[in-house]
Order: C-alpha cells, then structure tokens, then sequence
C-alpha cells in the first residue's frame, strides 16, 4: 500500500472512530437525561405555602433534561380539569381523600395517573387555645352546641363562636359546613372563610392578647409551628365520623382523637398521556417524598419573611444539597424507568 493510501485508510478509521465516540457519547446523554426536548407543564395552588413540594419536582425533572414550563396556578378543581384534559401534565398537590370528588369527576383514573405519595400522614381538624380548653373543660367540636361556651369565642359580638375557617375551593370548607350542619353547631358557631391567612394573622393576634381562639387548619404548614399542639393549643375531637358522601369508614382518628377529618396523604398526579409517554417523570415523581416537618419547617420560613418565589426555589435546592444521596436515588431510579 502506498503511503498516500495508508494515510487516508488511517484518517477513514479515525473519522469512524470519531463517530463512534459521538454515538457513544450521545447515548450516555440520553440515558443521563431522558426527558430532553420534552416540555412539561406543572400546576400548582395559589397557596404560596405549597409551592415549596413542586419546586422540588420541578428541580428534579431538569436534573433528567425535561423543559419545565413556567407553573399554572388555580384552584384544586379546575387543577384536575386540566390535568384531565392535557392543559397541564402533572401537580404534586393532590389530596388523596379531600380532593377525591374534584379527581372524580375531572376524569378519574381514566384520564389521570397517581404516581406516589408525596406527603404522608396529613392532619386536619379543629383547635382551640390549651388555656380555654382546660378552664371550661372543652373537649370536643360539640361543646360549643352549648351558648356559654360558643360565646366564649365570639369576636364580633353577635352572640356565635368564631370559627376561622376554609377558603372556597379548597374542599375542606365543604366538610366544615357539613360538620356544622352535622353536629347541630349552625346556630352557635360561625365558619369565618375568605382569606385564610389573613384571618389566622387576626386569629394569631387574639391569642397574644390572652384571648380565646378557635379555628380550623392542617398539619404541614406554618402554623403549627407558631400555634404548637398540647402547648399552646388542642386538637378538639367529634363525637363521630361523620363526612359529606355518608362514607365514614376512613381513618379519622389521631393520637386517639377522632379529629373529624380524613388522615390523608398528598399525591403526585399527572395527565396519563403525558404519563404513559415519559416513564421517567413518573417514576421520579413516585419516588419524591418530603415529611410533614420538613414542609412546616419551610412553611415557617416564609412566615418570618422569606416568602418570594427566589426564596421557595432557594429553600427547595438546600433541602436537595441536604438530602442529595435520596434525591440522587431517584433520579437514577427515573432513568433506569426510561430504558
């Protein structure tokens, strides 16, 4: 072979080589990143509150190469409705047992895919202040069917305990109503809806007065940490389960109270044709988890001030850097799911 001839069979190998690298190269890329070129779309609440869980979602799924979309925020019915029909492609927000009837009737598991638990061991219920609860022996939600106890916590004078309670649209302001109507308290309590941080910030204020408070709320968030159970405040039982639907059978009790409401846990969901085309996202999003701590922890954070969406996304990336090894296990765990 002359030399000319040797020279270009050599460069023919290298360039083949070369391409090889590149194919090799590409496909460890992909495997690395599985949703690359995929645009998702989160929805979220409005409730800033919650936002911290899906920035966490959201972190991850760039970890695995998708393109997310700037989050759409409403309320959780019309949430399911878009996640039904394809106008978003997942949410970390949905409760299991509250939010039932909003997944129901947007589609169901016909058109949604439940992918894990994000948060287990949610709590709802009804507190009052441990001072009041002691000194009037004030046990359960029923006491106040009595009109000297209801006035107790009356702020406004007009003869009904007030009750801060659930925003519409939220769901739980349905069960609420249900109980009052349930329990015979319509016509010795008030359910004070609207703005429910704004009516806590006045309920939270009352309390530093040494006056009575009673209201609604639900564990992760920040006002166990400011309002602390069997410290400043006790959890008021039912006298019965008794929910809107007639379907009592769910686990309603805590600690051995029964706290009226449905022990729940909050669920990934996405759109199960965005499901069923990116194995990746759903097994990511199966594995994510976060306790009720970790998010009341956060929760309190914005309380005292760091409440913009720099600060959420700033939290949501120190919890990863804290819990890298588990965060890392998952993300390898949604790769392995897309080969």
């Amino acid at each position: 072979m002359s030399k000319r001839g040797f020279t270009q069979k050599l460069l023919h190998c290298a360039a083949v080589a070369s391409l090889s690298l590149v194919s090799l190269y590409g496909q460890a890329a992909s495997a690395e990143k599985p949703g690359e070129g995929v645009k998702v779309t989160p929805i979220f609440p409005t409730i800033a509150e919650e936002r911290f869980r899906g920035e966490l979602a959201i972190a991850g799924l760039k970890e695995l190469g998708y393109e997310v979309q700037e989050p759409k925020e409403t309320e959780y019915a019309t949430m399911m409705l878009a996640l039904s029909y394809g106008d978003a492609d997942f949410s970390v927000h949905l409760w299991d047992k509250l939010h039932d009837t909003f997944y129901q009737k947007a589609g169901g598991d016909d058109t949604m895919v439940k992918a894990g638990d994000v948060i287990p061991g949610v709590l709802q219920g009804y507190l009052i202040d441990k001072k009041t609860a002691e000194q009037y022996n004030i046990k359960y939600l029923t006491d106040l069917k009595k009109p000297e106890i209801a006035k107790l916590f009356d702020a406004d004078d007009d003869g009904k305990a007030d009750l801060t309670g659930c925003n519409p649209g939220w769901g739980c302001e349905l069960i609420i109503d249900h109980h009052l109507k349930a329990y015979d308290l319509e016509k010795t309590v008030a359910h004070n809806r609207g703005s429910y941080f704004a009516l806590m910030a006045d309920t939270i204020a009352r309390y530093k007065e040494g006056k009575p408070i009673l209201y609604y709320t639900w564990v992760p968030q920040w006002i166990a940490g400011v309002l602390v159970e069997g410290k400043d405040v006790v959890w008021l039982e039912v006298p019965q389960t008794d929910l809107p639907g007639g379907d009592n059978s769910v686990n309603t009790s805590f600690n051995g109270k029964n706290l009226g409401f449905a022990v729940d846990k909050v669920e990934s969901v996405l759109n199960k044709d965005f499901a069923e085309k990116n194995p990746a996202a759903v097994a990511f999003l199966s594995k994510l988890q976060i306790s009720t701590v970790d998010e009341s922890v956060q929760n309190l954070k914005m309380q005292q001030g760091e409440n913009s969406v720099a600060d959420i996304k700033r939290h949501a990336a120190d919890w990863i850097a804290a819990h890298r090894t588990r965060f890392d296990r998952w993300l390898q765990q949604a790769r392995a799911a897309a080969n």
